[in-house]
């Protein structure tokens, strides 16, 4: 049988503090579910990687830029940042344990390993939102993969990410002429107003194609210096 044919096998289910996540093996992929509803899974990382790429790439060249990446998933937006030796500081803020543990000693750590061995990797775990409501740290680049973007979330509360409120936490943790990455699962013009009325700049979004239905997006956006 192909991997989309053969039955998913769950090899790991947790009660976390924001509901049940469990992680899924199908043929080769590995899937993480939450609640239910599925997030994400190892058949491609092209978009998590074009959100670290575009990120660094929005910065002009500035040396050694700090990075946070929010939310950790299969780990592809991780991996790619500490591939590249051109980046600084990379903190990855994850709310749930069992990711995190996935990733350190679980069948995740194929992926990981060597990001996460990294001395300029930090594993933060925390709520995102919370985290930079709350943080003093400040950031030349935020890459925010967290729920399926800004057009719909599994989690009423990730909207919050993406409210005014929550995008003025972004500008803040920002350093001046930083760099605000967005992984969607569709384009969203309506999220490009948002970031202009946060008085971001330079402001624009870059299409992934898949293979059936709407593109992956990345929303790129710059706090002025």
């Amino acid at each position: 049988m192909t991997a989309s044919s053969e039955a998913p096998v769950v090899l790991d289910r947790r009660e976390g503090p924001y509901g049940e996540v469990a992680l899924r093996r199908q043929g080769e992929l590995l899937q993480i579910i939450a609640n239910g509803c599925f997030l994400m899974d190892t058949s491609d990382g092209r978009s998590e990687r074009l959100l670290v790429d575009a990120a660094y790439g929005a910065l002009d060249g500035r040396p050694e830029p700090d990075v946070l990446i929010g939310g950790l998933g299969v780990g592809f937006s991780l991996a790619h940042a500490a591939a590249d030796s051109r980046w600084g500081r990379i903190t990855v803020v994850e709310r749930e344990p069992a990711v995190i543990d996935w990733h350190r000693e679980g069948p995740l750590s194929a992926l990981s390993a060597s990001a996460l061995a990294d001395p300029r990797t930090e594993i933060v775990r925390a709520d995102l939102v919370s985290y930079l409501r709350e943080t003093s740290t400040t950031y030349d680049a935020l890459c925010l993969d967290i729920d399926n973007g800004p057009g719909w979330t599994v989690d009423e509360d990730n909207g919050t990410l993406y409210s005014p409120t929550g995008l003025a936490s972004c500008a803040r943790t920002l350093r001046p002429g930083g760099v605000l990455a967005v992984w969607s699962a569709k384009p969203s013009p309506e999220f490009e107003g948002s970031l202009r009325n946060a008085g971001f700049r330079r402001i624009r979004t870059e299409e992934i194609p898949v293979a059936r239905g709407v593109p992956d997006a990345v929303h790129l956006a710059v706090r002025p210096g």
